[in-house]
């Protein structure tokens, strides 16, 4: 099976923001603004509408109401780094959602798993019956 297309996000559509990053960190952690905001609007986006449909369509807490993608990065140290990895994640989301989703085929159980299953669940009820019926006498 062919891999599908990579797809390349034109400049305009990402919008950015610098933020001060949270935990660790020192003094350093204070004082500059190493933690990246990205921010991608899916609806207003040049993607491909089946592309499109799929990527609003997940159920993802990064996706606001509005359908604009929000992808907070602050694993590195610097600002640079961080901006790669929110990119890069943005980038991956998107082409997880090229490819169409394999449709289900239904099918039913075999005859001799039914039979296995339902076994089973005879064997459990009996061991709950005995339980319930024996009289279990203290010995001295």
């Amino acid at each position: 099976m062919p891999l599908p297309p990579v797809f390349r996000i034109p400049e305009g559509e990402i919008e950015e923001r610098f933020v001060r990053a949270s935990g660790p960190g020192g003094q350093n952690v204070n004082k500059v603004a190493s933690a990246v905001e990205l921010r991608f609007d899916v609806r207003a986006s040049s993607l491909p509408e089946a592309v499109r449909a799929r990527l609003l369509a997940r159920r993802d807490r990064r996706m606001t109401e509005d359908g604009v993608l929000v992808i907070q990065a602050q694993r590195f140290r610097t600002q640079e780094r961080n901006r790669e990895d929110a990119r890069a994640r943005l980038q991956a989301l998107i082409e997880a959602c090229l490819a169409a989703p394999k449709k289900r085929i239904a099918t039913r159980p075999t005859r001799a798993s039914v039979e296995r299953r339902l076994g089973s669940k005879r064997e459990r009820a009996q061991v709950k019956r005995e339980r319930s019926s024996r009289r279990w006498e203290r010995e001295p």
